[in-house]
């Protein structure tokens, strides 16, 4: 590419190059180009130089020609249900979503659905009957024009059947899946292909510590990724938690970073007078304390009221509701969850003004090991010195649906440097552990 060569793409603004001189780019049919806004531009999957683009253009904008979607449901026993303080898990549910382009090229995303009880069947339904065909038969600039268009084609459903949540958990899958197809297409780390630098491993804890037993689980997380940063769910009763918060304290010792998730048990008094009693335990901070959905006022004095770092965020959804809780300043750390709402197209630009706001991103997910994945490549992109929310608990979906499982040692998990989301799902492996999406009528 020569330094005069200007963009043939419709739209797209020139750009300035570090290290090499090239004032623009010229787009290929042959290979996408994915520069997004600072990182390596590649171009027929050679890397070129670092790029640094003027404007709007951003990764995914090399053309995505969409065969077929589908989503596929998994249920995993387990032997100990998953406690929160509004409701219990007695399985582990996935919702697997794969995009396949014109070259045969697939992608895959999860869309988050561990509540309701049948909350993954539905949701795969959604991909299947109405998401699918929208997304299925056209070429799309990239994923993000596709993540639009969904998005409005909902709007009117949303309203009408009184379902916005379960429709962005399964657009966001559905975004997901797309992002991995064109990372994949590329050649490249799907982190690295969202504008990421460095190395791609990401610091992580140990999440999801329930009222039962949780030091034993905390103890097995240490041995096994070396975490030394782990999350107790609360709200379960002063008594339960105190001796929960006790019992980690004494067993994890004073180095150990303990923090604490109330999933909105309290009103803003208890939540409040509960925060001070935390504090006593070292907590490093208390997650949704209050429901997400408090008047903006009573996060402002929560966040006056207690002496610990307040954390929310994974029940935000859209762009207003987050732009409105960072406006309140009530959140010390944001956490979107992007199987439920965005997946990458809203989450990366959200994670970046999350950042720019002055606040830590760490993002949430407690799901199956696509989901998993795709929120670490959206952290190491994102930098920030996030923190990557990894549950604790056993799930055989957690691993099989994410091979090669990328490894954790000392808290770090270093992210795949194959294209893409670095992993697929091993089907196969979990196979007896398939839903069907539709029963056909006998």
């Amino acid at each position: 590419t020569s330094s005069n060569t200007t963009s043939r793409m419709s739209g797209l603004p020139r750009a300035s190059f570090s290290g090499c001189g090239h004032q623009g780019v010229e787009v290929r049919k042959s290979g996408p180009i994915t520069p997004g806004n600072s990182g390596s531009l590649w171009e027929d999957g050679r890397l070129v130089c670092w790029v640094s683009m003027e404007g709007n253009f951003t990764p995914g904008g090399g053309g995505l020609a969409v065969r077929k979607v589908t989503a596929q449901v998994f249920r995993a026993p387990i032997a100990r249900p998953v406690r929160t303080s509004f409701g219990t898990m007695t399985d582990r549910p996935a919702v697997a979503v794969c995009v396949e382009d014109a070259d045969g090229v697939r992608g895959f995303g999860e869309a988050w659905c561990n509540f309701p009880a049948v909350g993954a069947e539905h949701r795969a339904r959604l991909i299947e009957s109405f998401l699918g065909p929208l997304t299925a038969g056209r070429e799309w600039a990239g994923p993000r024009e596709a993540f639009a268009h969904l998005t409005e084609r909902a709007r009117l459903l949303a309203v009408q059947s009184g379902e916005p949540g379960p429709l962005a958990q399964a657009i966001a899958g559905v975004d997901i899946a797309l992002w991995d197809a064109a990372a994949r297409r590329a050649g490249v780390p799907l982190w690295k292909f969202l504008g990421g630098a460095g190395e791609g491993s990401v610091e992580g804890y140990a999440s999801g510590l329930g009222p039962e037993e949780p030091l034993a689980l905390a103890e097995e997380a240490r041995r096994a990724g070396g975490f030394g940063t782990f999350k107790l769910k609360v709200g379960f009763g002063w008594e339960v938690d105190e001796a929960n918060l006790r019992q980690l304290r004494e067993g994890l010792g004073p180095e150990a970073v303990i923090a604490a998730d109330a999933n909105g048990a309290w009103t803003a008094e208890e939540a409040a007078r509960m925060s001070r009693r935390l504090a006593g335990f070292g907590v490093a901070w208390l997650e949704e304390p209050i429901p997400a959905d408090s008047p903006p006022e009573d996060w402002r004095r929560l966040a006056e009221e207690s002496p610990l770092p307040l954390a929310g965020g994974e029940n935000l959804r859209g762009e207003a509701e987050f732009a409105a809780a960072l406006e309140t300043g009530a959140l010390d750390i944001v956490q979107p969850d992007i199987t439920k709402w965005g997946g990458f197209s809203g989450g990366l630009p959200l994670a970046r003004r999350i950042l720019a706001a002055g606040k830590r991103f760490y993002p949430h997910y407690l799901g199956g090991g696509i989901g998993l994945l795709a929120s670490a490549h959206l952290l190491a992109a994102t930098g920030g010195g996030g923190l990557l929310e990894i549950d604790a608990n056993p799930n055989p979906l957690r691993e099989a649906l994410a091979r090669p499982f990328p490894p954790i040692t000392k808290g770090q998990m270093k992210l795949p440097q194959t294209p893409g989301l670095g992993t697929t799902p091993d089907t196969a492996a979990v196979k007896h552990l398939s839903i069907p999406v539709f029963v056909t009528p006998g």
